[in-house]
């Protein structure tokens, strides 16, 4: 099993979230996170007053899938995510050593 987190602009979850959908996957998580990369956050200017703003809103977004379906995972968030823009995100693939499911007591894919 795969874990795939994404970071992605907080304006593209829907499309990410129909995206998932139609290659699959069925369930995931959502967070709300503030981060930065490359673009450094941004200068805004308030009240005459300038400051910086270091962390921009993002959206973390986590899913747990079979080996077989990661490579349509990753394909369907990095389509459905890009701008084309600088702070598009990142996507990040790590391997899942167990999954149980707390309800029933089910572990590795069928707890998933």
């Amino acid at each position: 099993m795969k874990k795939i987190e994404a970071i992605i602009k907080p304006f593209k979850l829907d499309d990410v979230k129909e995206a998932l959908q139609d290659v699959g996957v069925q369930g995931m998580t959502v967070l709300e996170a503030k981060g930065y990369g490359r673009q450094k956050g941004h200068s805004e200017l308030y009240r005459g007053a300038e400051y910086v703003i270091d962390f921009l809103p993002k959206i973390k977004i986590e899913v747990v899938v079979a080996n077989d379906l990661a490579p349509a995972v990753v394909e369907a968030i990095q389509t459905s995510a890009r701008t084309g823009k600088i702070g598009d995100g990142k996507i990040f693939v790590s391997d899942v050593a167990d999954v149980i499911r707390i309800r029933t007591g089910e572990s590795g894919a069928q707890a998933v």
